[in-house]
């Protein structure tokens, strides 16, 4: 018999039941929870020369006719809660035939691994078998619903008037894979065969071929967590000196943090009503940090910037990262050069490298390491 279930005939081995074979391969163990006492039933993954993540019990046409062959594999089949998830294996090929088809309409019949327990069914038998659920033909077909205790492994699409006098079924197109899989409890469900459905626990993974994926007890999120890029409104100030006075300007920020490393930018536009010191009494302009940085060494980041006439070109130079001055951190920039090629060397206040205009802007932005 080639296809037997563990834990399932209370007998001994000499009158036919439960051998140590059975025992050996048939999946053991706890496997991924569907609930408080069910498991979520499938195909144990194995691929057969790397070609597919699951190749156990696919159901396959290798000839003209009604009939198909499913291959070896191992899988859990979940009855209903009480009866408790049933360990199979299927060591060889089997054979299924299928009924001819209707006169006037094409069908879906599916091919489940079933189990029959005549303790807790109606069945009156016992065993695990693979058979064809007959679908109802009709214009636009549909498979039957799996039946209890019954694990789906594919659709067949049997056509009108097929039988094996008439060429049988096209097995090239008609055979839609069913199966999904599942693995011991904190395994990861394969690619293409996890998608699709609800978590059991938070914790759970998932394998979505390109990545991960956690159950959070609500949603799948991806593993780990991809850091994206934020807004913040960074504050100007100046270290010294009368207040500053946005006005009418603007601060943005955006960054995006990946562990200790901080990617920002931050940016002032001075308005017509944005007002700062005078000449003598502004300190060094800055602008605050989204994260604090460590408090050494000093990080260098890029400093751009429109200050003056449109003639005057664009300053570029650094920006000094510092942990002082404000709660997360600031960044304060000096001027290196002009577009044009020539040396300044300013710290960027309200006079220097030239006193700004409104539309004017001034830009930091880098890389630097946050504080822990």
């Amino acid at each position: 018999m080639n296809i037997r279930s563990a834990w399932l005939l209370n007998s001994t081995d000499a009158d036919g039941g439960q051998t140590r074979v059975d025992t050996r391969l048939a999946p053991l163990g706890t496997m991924t929870p569907n609930g408080v006492l069910s498991s979520r039933d499938g195909v144990i993954p194995g691929s057969v020369g790397g070609n597919e993540a699951i190749s156990g019990l696919r159901v396959f046409g290798d000839t003209a006719g009604m009939s198909a062959k499913v291959a070896p594999g191992r899988a859990v089949v979940q009855s209903t809660e009480v009866a408790g998830a049933y360990p199979v294996v299927c060591s060889e090929h089997t054979s299924v035939t299928f009924g001819d088809g209707d006169p006037g309409y094409p069908r879906v019949d599916l091919v489940v691994l079933r189990i029959y327990d005549a303790q807790q069914d109606a069945s009156n038998q016992t065993a695990a078998v693979i058979e064809v659920v007959q679908g109802i033909p009709a214009a636009n077909p549909v498979a039957p619903k799996t039946p209890l205790g019954s694990l789906a492994l594919a659709e067949v699409t049997v056509p009108k008037g097929a039988s094996s006098g008439t060429g049988g079924i096209n097995w090239a197109t008609a055979v839609k894979d069913r199966r999904r899989a599942t693995v011991a409890v904190g395994g990861i469900i394969p690619l293409g065969w996890g998608l699709g459905f609800d978590g059991a626990y938070p914790g759970q993974y998932r394998d979505t071929g390109v990545g991960l994926e956690r159950w959070d007890g609500q949603k799948w999120m991806p593993y780990p967590q991809r850091p994206s890029w934020q807004d913040y409104t960074p504050i100007w100030r100046a270290t010294q000196g009368p207040p500053v006075n946005l006005g009418n300007g603007s601060v943005t920020g955006r960054y995006i943090q990946d562990g200790p490393i901080v990617h920002f930018r931050a940016e002032l536009t001075i308005g017509s009503t944005t007002t700062w010191g005078g000449s003598g009494s502004n300190g060094n302009w800055y602008l605050s940090l989204p994260v604090r940085p460590v408090a050494k060494p000093v990080h260098t980041v890029n400093f751009r910037a429109r200050i003056g006439g449109e003639s005057n070109g664009y300053f570029h130079g650094g920006a000094e990262i510092s942990a002082s001055y404000e709660e997360k951190g600031v960044a304060r920039s000096w001027s290196a050069v002009q577009a044009s090629g020539k040396p300044t060397g300013f710290w960027v206040d309200g006079d220097d490298p030239m006193p700004p205009v409104a539309k004017n802007w001034y830009e930091v932005y880098g890389t630097y390491e946050a504080a822990v």
